[in-house]
């Protein structure tokens, strides 16, 4: 098992909720995963990596998986500028590689939204720590271990 894996799953553990992960062919992408777990693809939670501009700190959005977020509503939620992550800034940061970013188990914790969207559902789905891994909770539950503020900040050209 990665290291990767096994830090998400202590994180579950932790939490003290049900651990429900699942290895699938590939879930890099939030359709991939969908198509694997045969759900709707806004049931995937995608943890989007941005960075602050003046600190390079990494900041989390937790977005279903049709979603994509909006850059002008995401700076205005960590009230400073934000750019695009690269994948050294995510692996340093948070400790996974971009495709298995979860929303939990990070080795430096930070700031985080979580999508309304995500409410919807009985149970979503995130990675856990490989593009090869998943798991399940329900929205309420990934919410509070996940630590992130429920906001909105998907691009308005997206579904309402």
């Amino acid at each position: 098992m990665s290291k990767s894996l096994k830090r998400v799953r202590a994180a579950l553990e932790s939490a003290g909720v049900p651990i429900d992960v699942r290895e699938t062919a590939l879930a890099r992408t939030a359709m991939d995963a969908a198509i694997a777990l045969g759900c709707q693809v806004d049931q995937i939670a995608k943890s989007i990596v941005l960075q602050t501009t003046q600190t390079q700190e990494a900041v989390l959005f937790i977005t279903a998986g049709g979603n994509q977020v909006d850059l002008d509503a995401a700076t205005a939620l960590a009230g400073t500028g934000l750019g695009k992550a690269d994948a050294a800034l995510v692996r340093a940061q948070t400790g996974f590689a971009i495709g298995g970013v979860s929303p939990v188990g990070h080795i430096t914790p930070c700031q985080a939204w979580f999508d309304r969207t995500l409410l919807e559902f009985d149970r979503i789905w995130a990675a856990a720590g490989t593009p090869h891994h998943v798991f399940g909770l329900s929205p309420t539950q990934m919410l509070e271990i996940s630590g992130a503020q429920l906001a909105d900040f998907k691009s308005l050209s997206q579904k309402m």
